[in-house]
């Protein structure tokens, strides 16, 4: 279930993001092929290959694969800026993602309340979102690496949202079902039970569309990310080669 895709791996300048990576690149156009970690002291990039495979960046100073580089002066102001400005950048990342997840719980409880659920159906999927939505908030909110990210993270996050809310909604659903049939409409009692079963797929296009209000947020950021691949141009790696931490494409 797509809009359910709060958290994805995206570029390596940012924490997080409650969006699909694809839908990301193309919005700022940008990607990159290193996982970051925002230490105290210093940036570190890492990745499996190609060389450099880590590159810690710390005040101005530089490492790649664990060797220092000699840098010049403006090289050396030129990374100051990236990890402060990219310092500056993840804060307001997080801040988008978070607005995300509360987005997407606010699209549950709108599409929720059309459903003619009971009192007691309602109170109690209200506080089981309020919860899964709290508990995303406080990951995204003490991350401060991708890697925490990696792999199907965000889908096991799905998973468990769908698990834990969907079969209330179905459940209720059903319960409208047997009332109807019990009063003798047939054909309504038909109705709900095939909506229950369709619930998910009826549901996924009307959040996508919901969703889509985050986009402007997202780019937003935009202007931040080509700033930060502006400030890495030139610089060099021990290997002789441009850092190419980030890569903005057209």
């Amino acid at each position: 279930m797509r809009p359910f895709r709060l958290l994805a791996v995206l570029l390596p300048v940012l924490i997080s993001l409650p969006l699909h990576a694809q839908q990301f690149a193309n919005t700022c156009h940008a990607s990159s092929s290193y996982d970051v970690t925002l230490r105290t002291d210093s940036l570190l990039f890492d990745r499996a290959a190609p060389a450099p495979s880590r590159v810690e960046i710390r005040q101005g100073a530089l490492r790649t694969d664990g060797m220092p580089v000699q840098l010049n002066a403006e090289d050396q102001d030129r990374l100051s800026l990236f990890e402060r400005e990219a310092r500056e950048l993840a804060p307001r990342v997080r801040a988008v993602a978070q607005n995300g997840v509360d987005m997407a719980a606010q699209a549950l409880r709108a599409e929720a309340g059309g459903m003619g659920m009971s009192a007691d159906t309602r109170a109690e999927f209200d506080r089981r979102l309020a919860a899964d939505a709290s508990e995303l908030k406080q990951r995204i909110e003490a991350s401060r690496s991708t890697r925490d990210w990696q792999g199907d993270v965000g889908e096991q996050y799905a998973n468990r949202i769908i698990a834990d809310l969907m079969p209330l909604l179905a459940a209720d659903l059903g319960q409208q079902a047997m009332n109807a049939a019990l009063s003798g409409d047939l054909q309504a009692a038909a109705n709900l039970r095939d909506r229950a079963t369709s619930l998910a797929t009826e549901l996924q296009p009307r959040l996508q569309r919901r969703m889509q209000a985050l986009q402007p947020q997202v780019e937003a950021l935009c202007p931040a990310i080509r700033r930060l691949a502006e400030l890495q141009q030139g610089v060099r790696g021990s290997n002789g080669q441009p850092l190419n931490l980030l890569q903005i494409g057209q």
